[in-house]
């Protein structure tokens, strides 16, 4: 029997190599068969790992102070650059699309949860740690507790003891930090205004289709190269029918009256363009039901994938596809973003091109881009680990400003997303691969956070339960819900009232403002479309930018 316990206590209790892994995979194992839990269709997902890292801490099962520390911020790092990595390919291109108005009303939640914090504690008893760590599970913001935990070794002797309070609130406050956001938008939704409506995909189209007749004689013998260059609007001209045939056009083709042209532009471009061509023929070339490849036999509309690396960073124009094969690029889908096309567009491995024309001429553009799905599969590691390196080195570089005795960082989770959104969107153009698969993404995220969160609670353990069920601990709780609602409530009216009902982007706006994918997840499923989960990528990033550095403000000003 002492045998037996000496070997459980070398596996589970006295810090080595071996107990790190046990420990870190048992709280893992254990974390994610828990969150497979749902109760009323609401889990609290792989968060269960931070709750059982707290419950074997809490029974004297850890790991060695050092190796904690390596595992939070390792995993931080490598879920924090990934997310970034994926959403950078669409985070600009998503500002054009209503996204800068996203993002101030994403910023008025901040401001609003910020001024709370900073009015309670003037009112309160609680120490500015301890607000920032109840902040922290309020918006269920794990990595701006990180980022307000690496500016306290600097600013006082008692550093371990406040970092154990800031985690423990944070714990304490996270799971209705979860529920509570769920509770405040099914709150809202009876004030949302023909709320139908405004989830549909329809309301707003990055690629809209529409007919119009040639009617206007200004354009009439005029070449499409001729009239783009004098239209105010971007557009394509996908097809023309002509005397009963439909013709893929290039920039060379004259338009003549009486031809019907298929248009791809965006939605708000619509009345220009029905000026601009003449008439606009009432059919819904949008619907779901439409066979691209049934309007024309001579003509296939086709999705390739550009895998050829040669290709990458380049722009549209360069590949010559109207003038060299004749056929049109229609759409560009990269990362869940649909993209109107134009030739200045850079292009990115991975990127989804939809193209008409015929059967020979696609296969020639198939091949010359390259479309083969396994040349993505091989992992693109130099470039990850390039960014990596940039992250941390520009999360440690120091900032100082007027008025703060100690300098303010962006940290690994500040650096982390900042470089992983300029790698995704910029680094092809410096012909950087930075192409990751989406199962390969969504790997190294749930392996990120996994770890963090499991090292997270093993370091927070000590004494939960009790402070759980003391006063202070109830305290904690009742100020996290009021962090977590009353924001919410706040904003998300004023986001219906000017939006006239829009329920689905103001869900994903609020999601992505409070960090919180699992209230996206359950509230997401009352919603058709995807407005709501463009909205969330749309402000996720400058969100959580902001909250870490004025999570790190506060801790230098107030500490």
């Amino acid at each position: 029997m002492d045998s037996l316990r000496a070997f459980f206590n070398e596996l589970f209790v006295i810090p080595s190599v071996p107990q790190s892994i046990i420990v870190i995979s048992l709280v893992s194992l254990v974390g994610l068969l828990l969150a497979r839990i749902r109760i009323a269709r609401i889990s609290l997902g792989v968060t269960f790992v931070f709750f059982v890292g707290i419950l074997l801490s809490y029974w004297g099962i850890t790991l060695e102070a050092r190796t904690l520390d390596f595992g939070m911020n390792f995993g931080l790092i490598l879920f924090i650059y990934a997310l970034g990595l994926q959403v950078g390919p669409a985070f600009f291109p998503s500002l054009k699309k209503g996204g800068i108005q996203d993002n101030i009303d994403s910023l008025l939640l901040v401001v609003v949860n910020i001024a709370l914090v900073v009015g309670l504690f003037y009112v309160s008893e609680l120490p500015m740690s301890e607000w920032v760590g109840i902040l922290s599970g309020a918006t269920t913001n794990t990595p701006a507790l990180a980022a307000a935990q690496s500016s306290l070794p600097s600013v006082g002797p008692d550093g371990q003891s406040v970092l154990a309070e800031m985690a423990l609130a944070c714990a304490i406050t996270y799971p209705f930090g979860v529920v509570g956001v769920i509770l405040a938008l099914y709150v809202l939704a009876p004030l949302a205004k023909k709320r139908a409506k405004s989830q549909s995909d329809e309301e707003e189209h990055a690629a809209f289709f529409s007919e119009y007749e040639v009617k206007n004689m200004g354009v009439v013998g005029k070449t499409i190269s001729e009239i783009s260059r004098v239209a105010e609007s971007s557009f394509v001209i996908s097809r023309i029918w002509r005397d009963g045939k439909a013709l893929s056009p290039d920039s060379s083709t004259q338009l003549l009256e009486g031809d019907r042209l298929l248009v791809v532009s965006d939605e708000r471009e619509v009345p220009k363009l029905e000026l601009f061509f003449g008439k606009k023929v009432e059919k819904d070339w949008n619907r779901s039901d439409i066979d691209w490849d049934s309007v024309d036999q001579s003509l296939v509309s086709r999705r390739l994938v550009l895998t050829r690396k040669e290709y990458n960073g380049v722009r549209l124009s360069a590949l010559h596809l109207r003038n060299d094969y004749g056929v049109n690029v229609t759409r560009i889908d990269r990362a869940g973003i649909e993209l109107l096309t134009s030739p200045d567009l850079h292009l990115q491995l991975g990127d989804r091109m939809t193209v008409v024309g015929t059967k020979e001429a696609t296969d020639a553009v198939a091949a010359k881009i390259g479309n083969e799905i396994k040349d993505l599969d091989t992992p693109n590691l130099l470039g990850l680990f390039i960014g990596l390196f940039i992250s941390v080195f520009v999360g440690m570089i120091p900032f100082y400003i007027p008025g703060v005795s100690m300098p303010i960082r962006l940290g690994l989770a500040g650096g982390g997303i900042i470089i992983g959104i300029l790698m995704g969107a910029f680094g092809p153009r410096m012909h950087v691969t930075t192409y990751i698969t989406n199962s390969a993404s969504l790997l190294i995220r749930q392996l990120g956070l996994i770890l963090y969160l499991g090292c997270l609670g093993l370091s927070s353990g000590a004494g939960f339960f009790d402070i759980l069920l003391s006063t202070r601990g109830l305290v904690w709780l009742g100020y996290g819900a009021l962090l977590t609602v009353f924001p919410i409530l706040l904003i998300g009216w004023y986001m219906l009232r000017r939006k006239r009902g829009d329920y689905a982007t103001m869900c994903g706006v609020m999601c992505g403002s409070m960090a919180n994918p699992m209230a996206l997840e359950v509230v997401g499923d009352r919603l058709s479309g995807s407005k709501h989960t463009v909205a969330y990528a749309t402000v996720y990033p400058l969100g959580m930018f902001v909250r870490i550095i004025l999570t790190q403000l506060l801790i230098l000003l107030f500490v």
